[in-house]
């Protein structure tokens, strides 16, 4: 495998004369998947980052690949026939990354066991060909030996029923590898300071800024896509200031527990809450992650946080239906993400009742603006996104190709025993480094599987740049252990520092600004090992 060499790919920003067909803004779920779907057309396609990869809200997700059982309940059919379509095209497009999950529904209620096998039953003919399996009705001893930690008390008994898990961020480190190996050009830490315009007003180019380096350049592009998530109101006012917000940021928040709390394979789904919303608790990475929340936010960041009554709120909400209940010193890990829903036209702030469909919608000056969706959908959302650049750039026809793509390292046989099956077909290949310096098959920390070897294989061959990459992405330590996290920081700044050539300095700025982030994960204030 040929490693990714920063400097190259930067290299091709270098002709000022060079007109792109796509530029797309923004490197989350859905403008990956635009660049990866602009790209497989032959379209000359960049995508420029301010941050890292999936940085924000699609690193945040409940990790579910679902149609939205929610949706359904709202009776939006549409939108789960589409997502459940997709869901089945993920399985098989990133089968390292996806699998089949069973959630279980417990039934409080004498009613419960026929009112959801009979709506997830319909929830499972919507998926036609593409379905995980049928919707099933269990009785009270089978959902006891299957969640041995439920609660017992007035439970009836329960229903199964079939969706996806997946990866969020390895998904969204993969698509930028897919990009790439299409044809396209894909920068993180590249930030979109400007928008070009003729005297037409008609959006002809972006200027851009390497936050690396502080060099700027100005690029030409025959369409501009606005795929920001939350920050998209950004980008139009800087086509349009001072108009009113497209956007209407939800903060959803999870916290992560040991397995101790849910043992076994099964995940639990409750579908109504005291305040309506729908809680999950996900075995994920050998932790179980519960959530979540839907909290209107007046303010989005890249590094949201969670309000304690969110906090609070699933923590009693769990303590319902596990016969353990979590305390504050039992959270491994808290994090939050912003969901970037259309604001409504009426000025709603029920964000629950807000749709989920991707909305696109071009300016006057031609800027294409993708806003909406959610993971499962990200490749509907760049077909359409492309297919409108199309119209708009006046771009040669060319059919869409990603049903079928694989996305790198899409692999059937993984062992998910072995915490590498996230790597899929790239796992042999990562396991050859440790020939090159036996060091690198040491443990990066004695509670976490990861080894040094990932570290390596994230600078050189997934565009890790810092510290943050590595612990909250390119492996998911942060996110499943902060505690841990912060312990390996100095380790990871150490063999980063030897790959991208930095010295002693960066290595203590990367360190110290890790662990201040990595503090916005706990509950408590944690003091490193050392």
């Amino acid at each position: 495998m040929i490693a990714i060499e920063r400097n190259k790919i930067v290299a091709a920003l270098d002709d000022a004369n060079k007109e792109w067909d796509v530029i797309v803004i923004g490197g989350g779920a859905t403008g990956l998947g635009t660049a990866v779907d602009a790209a497989s057309r032959g379209y000359h396609t960049l995508l420029l980052e301010q941050a890292d990869f999936a940085k924000g809200t699609s690193s945040r997700s409940t990790k579910l690949v679902h149609g939205g059982v929610r949706y359904l309940a709202q009776g939006d059919i549409a939108l789960v026939r589409e997502a459940l379509y997709e869901r089945g095209l993920l399985l098989k497009n990133a089968a390292h990354l996806v699998k089949n999950e069973s959630f279980i529904i417990p039934n409080y209620e004498w009613w419960g066991g026929a009112f959801y096998t009979i709506g997830l039953t319909i929830y499972d003919l919507l998926a036609g060909k593409l379905g995980f399996g049928r919707a099933r009705h269990i009785s009270k001893k089978q959902v006891i030996s299957r969640l041995a930690t439920i609660q017992q008390k007035s439970l009836y008994g329960g229903v199964v029923y079939h969706d996806g898990q997946f990866d969020d961020a390895r998904l969204a480190v993969n698509l930028a590898q897919t990009a790439l190996e299409q044809g396209a050009t894909v920068l993180n830490y590249f930030k979109v300071v400007n928008l070009l315009k003729n005297n037409n007003g008609k959006i002809t180019g972006v200027t851009t800024t390497d936050i690396e380096t502080g060099v700027g350049y100005t690029i030409k592009g025959k369409t501009i896509i606005n795929a920001t998530g939350v920050f998209v109101d950004e980008i139009l006012n800087m086509d349009k200031p001072e108009r009113k917000p497209m956007v209407r940021p939800s903060q959803g928040v999870h916290i992560v527990l040991n397995r101790s709390f849910m043992p076994g394979e099964d995940a639990l789904m409750i579908p109504k809450t005291d305040d309506g919303r729908v809680l999950f608790a996900v075995p994920w990475h050998d932790k179980l992650v519960v959530g979540t929340t839907d909290t209107p936010i007046d303010e989005h960041s890249l590094e949201p946080k969670a309000l304690p009554e969110e906090i609070d709120f699933i923590m009693r909400t769990a303590a319902k239906y596990l016969t353990k209940a979590p305390t504050r010193k039992d959270v491994l890990s808290v994090f939050a993400g912003l969901r970037p829903l259309a604001a409504p036209e009426d000025g709603s702030s029920k964000t629950k009742e807000i749709s989920r469909s991707h909305k696109l919608i071009v300016s006057d000056s031609g800027l294409i603006t993708i806003t909406g969706g959610k993971w499962t959908t990200y490749r509907r959302m760049g077909e359409d996104t492309v297919d409108k650049a199309i119209e708009v750039g006046g771009l040669p026809p060319s059919p869409n190709k990603t049903k079928t793509l694989q996305i790198h390292g899409s692999k059937t046989d993984v062992d998910r025993n072995d915490h590498l099956y996230v790597y899929g077909s790239d796992e042999a290949a990562l396991l050859v480094l440790g020939n090159e310096n036996p060091e690198w098959k040491e443990k990066l920390h004695p509670r976490m599987p990861y080894i040094k070897a990932e570290v390596i294989w994230g600078v050189r061959y997934e565009m890790a740049r810092k510290v943050e990459d590595i612990l909250a992405r390119r492996v998911r330590a942060l996110f499943l252990d902060a505690r841990a996290a912060i312990d390996m920081a100095p380790a990871v700044a150490d063999l980063m520092a030897a790959e991208l050539h930095k010295d002693e300095a960066w290595k203590k700025e990367q360190v110290s600004t890790f662990i201040k982030m990595a503090q916005t994960y706990l509950l408590e204030p944690y003091q490193p090992t050392t």
